[in-house]
């Protein structure tokens, strides 16, 4: 049997991919929403909100560290709960990314629009979104190889902005705008009510990081890369954000609750135009950044699902030479399109958060089924027994405050066509992957 030519992830590869996966437009588009609701707490609000979702990513690492292979949370419920479960998360898991797509190349051509104001006409606006989605699948075609070198610049582009900008940042700050801790909150609802959506927000700025363990078998040695990479990805998105929030509050003040485009505008009253456009510039590297990114491990996520236990059709599982899943490409891409059409940057948001907490659910009773299971590795322990499962489920038992009756309606909507199509494809699925074990054997003998 021949050995595969497509190079692994180094450990620095994969920490790249994570950040880019998480740093992307909320960290630029949503300053100054989340100053507007909970003030000067909202720095603060970055690092709880980092460290609640650690608490999910330990689960995954976990998992990830006993169960190989691509897949991430529609695996690992696969695993600990069968085949209608798995089936379930998995296409969840699948959409979290065609909307993840959809969102930034919305939020992408949104920021454009104040360079090239053509753009708030919904044609020109839908032409420009569809050209990028063209180009994110051209350039899938190409393999991991130039993905990752393509993600590493993006990456590298986009955290140096941010640290320029926080650098630069420092010798502004008016200690005055930190005086007074309500200053910017929203007026007419309670404290639990804007700290709740304020959550919901800032919680949205790390929903990236379930990616990575799709891409597992990608990896140098996934069952320690991968926890530690999760670890360091979020510790270093969540300090990222923190200093960057610190730093627009200092330089802005309680102005910053009306900033549509808060790090840009921000860096505009440091260095004026020029530093309006640096900021807007690594703004739109580090959406595109996290289209790319998201664009590379969608796909896989399908093609594991045909491929590696026969839960959807088998040309989804289709690779060309260079290792990439062309049919589960195109059809991610198609749906993206289709969400294209709506235009809708903040729906999308939501709508990622609420994918998010449906795959993240399932992956935390996973990590405490399996927790003991003799038939799998130790893998990477949870200190604590069941603790950190507990809180991971209490954090996602919280997001529940912040989705909308139509999020609802829709998730259940997708879960019984889901059901639907599950229970009437399964039994000639079954038939025909047991013919298929039973041929390979008979070819090995």
């Amino acid at each position: 049997m021949a050995r595969s030519r497509i190079k692994p992830l180094s450990f620095l590869s994969v920490f790249l991919l994570g950040v880019d996966g998480i740093v992307g437009s909320g960290i630029l588009l949503m300053p100054s929403r989340v100053y507007a609701k909970v003030g000067d707490l909202s720095a603060g609000l970055m690092m709880l909100a980092g460290i609640s979702v650690l608490m999910i990513a330990l689960c995954f690492a976990n998992l990830a560290s006993k169960i190989p292979g691509d897949g991430g949370a529609w695996l690992y419920t696969y695993t600990a709960f069968g085949r209608f479960a798995g089936f379930e998360i998995g296409i969840f898991t699948w959409l979290l990314g065609v909307i993840t797509m959809a969102t930034e190349i919305s939020a992408f051509v949104t920021s454009l629009r104040s360079v090239f104001p053509s753009l708030n006409q919904h044609g020109n606006y839908l032409m420009a979104a569809l050209g990028i989605l063209a180009v994110l699948t051209i350039l899938n075609l190409f393999g991991p190889s130039l993905m990752d070198w393509v993600d590493n610049i993006s990456t590298v582009a986009k955290i140096g902005v941010l640290v320029l900008f926080v650098g630069m940042g420092l010798f502004f700050i008016h200690p005055a705008n930190y005086a007074n801790m309500s200053a910017g909150m929203s007026n007419g609802s309670s404290l639990f009510g804007r700290i709740n959506t304020g959550f919901g927000m800032v919680f949205y700025m790390f929903t990236g990081f379930s990616f990575l363990p799709i891409a597992a078998s990608k990896m140098n040695h996934p069952e320690k890369t991968l926890p530690k990479a999760l670890i360091s990805v979020l510790l270093t998105s969540a300090t990222l954000y923190m200093i960057v929030q610190l730093t627009a509050i200092g330089v802005s003040g309680s102005s910053l609750a009306n900033d549509n485009v808060p790090i840009a505008a921000s860096f505009y009253r440091l260095a004026g135009t020029v530093g309006y456009d640096l900021a807007l510039v690594g703004m739109l590297i580090s959406i595109l950044g996290v289209a790319l990114s998201v664009s590379f491990s969608t796909p896989t996520i399908a093609s594991s699902l045909a491929s590696e236990h026969q839960l959807l059709p088998r040309m989804l599982g289709r690779q060309n030479k260079r290792g990439v899943p062309i049919v589960s490409l195109l059809l991610s891409c198609g749906l993206c399109a289709l969400m294209l059409f709506s235009g809708n940057y903040l729906f999308l948001a939501s709508a990622i958060v609420f994918t998010s907490f449906v795959q993240y659910v399932p992956t935390i009773f996973a990590a405490i089924k399996l927790r003991n299971h003799n038939k799998l590795p130790q893998g990477f322990r949870l200190r604590g027994g069941n603790l950190i499962p507990i809180i991971a489920l209490l954090v996602t038992a919280y997001l529940i405050f912040s989705f909308s009756l139509e999020l609802i309606i829709a998730g259940v909507l997708v879960f019984l066509l889901s059901a639907v199509w599950y229970f009437y494809d399964d039994r000639d699925r079954q038939v025909n992957g047991l013919r298929r074990d039973i041929a390979e054997v008979d070819k090995a003998f």
